[in-house]
């Protein structure tokens, strides 16, 4: 049985915390090339970010709905990075997940991996009392997924594998401030909301109880 080795940063800025990530990642990658074989060695980064909008490698800018001057004024930054999907949001009260593993030693593929992940993140807001479930054509985890006028989503997703290494990871809405989606199309949706356990739940919640509820349910589910 593989124990993730997970880390709580707290608060880190985007692009400090994307450098953290190559930098274990080239870690398990070293110690992969020395077994010459899958490692069981693995990083799982627990952390929140100052608001900032990230747009993956094959996003669509236009879905940043605002100019440089406007991000300034709300005291948000924009960021182009190299993992999968459109753009997101990432600000404090979110809980962003970042696991580095090694796909071949846990002989699964990339397709698998997300469904693992929204798996774990389905049954860890299960244990607050919120129903979700995937939504057909797109990932992360949504609330209300098959009916298209109540459709919302709560956890976005987006990674990036290097020689069966992983990066990035998820986004989970916990006490996140929601105004920030205004200025986005997430993930390259128009016709969607989102939404957080905040809203679903009428309560701010305790995020070090969410952090515990996620550790389990990865562990039980990998």
């Amino acid at each position: 049985m593989t124990t993730f080795h997970y880390e709580d940063t707290g608060l880190i800025d985007y692009q400090k915390c994307w450098d953290y990530q190559e930098k274990l990642l080239e870690q398990v990658q070293a110690d992969k090339k020395s077994r010459k074989g899958p490692t069981p060695l693995n990083y799982f980064l627990l952390v929140e970010h100052p608001h900032v909008y990230t747009l993956g490698k094959s996003g669509d800018a236009h879905n940043l709905l605002v100019q440089d001057e406007f991000l300034k004024k709300i005291g948000a930054t924009f960021c182009r990075i190299d993992r999968g999907g459109d753009i997101t949001y990432h600000g404090p009260g979110q809980l962003v997940g970042y696991p580095i593993i090694d796909l071949e030693y846990f002989r699964i593929g990339i397709r698998q991996y997300i469904e693992k992940m929204e798996e774990a993140i389905i049954a860890a807001v299960a244990c607050y009392g919120i129903s979700s479930g995937r939504k057909e054509g797109a990932t992360g985890v949504w609330i209300d997924a098959t009916i298209p006028e109540k459709a919302r989503k709560i956890c976005a997703i987006g990674v990036r594998v290097s020689r069966y290494v992983t990066m990035h990871g998820f986004a989970l809405n916990v006490n996140t401030d929601m105004r920030y989606f205004h200025y986005i199309n997430p993930c390259g949706f128009t016709a969607y909301g989102t939404t957080s356990m905040e809203r679903e739940l009428g309560r701010p919640i305790d995020m070090q109880e969410v952090k515990n509820a996620i550790r389990e349910k990865f562990n039980d589910i990998f």
